[in-house]
């Protein structure tokens, strides 16, 4: 994990009912992704304006752009142990 992603992860991480979080990049493209997990849905919304800030600041610093923020409620999930 890089600098910066350890960084996020660190500002993110102590929000109320974070759980994880993937950052996914097409590296051919360089259009990329973040996937954040929370608890549930209260717990993701009371999140919102700390995660706007965090948004901002990491887009202002990387020279991104953020295009849209969408909201999913996981219908199934598996990972291999």
């Amino acid at each position: 994990m890089s600098a910066n992603s350890e960084a996020i992860v660190r500002q993110v991480q102590d929000v109320p009912g974070f759980r994880g979080v993937y950052y996914l990049i097409d590296r051919t493209t360089g259009v990329a992704k973040t996937l954040t997990l929370w608890d549930d849905e209260r717990t993701m919304s009371e999140s919102e304006e700390e995660g706007a800030r965090i948004r901002e600041e990491t887009a202002q610093r990387e020279g991104q752009q953020i295009i849209s923020v969408e909201r999913f409620e996981v219908g199934f999930s598996h990972l291999q142990p």
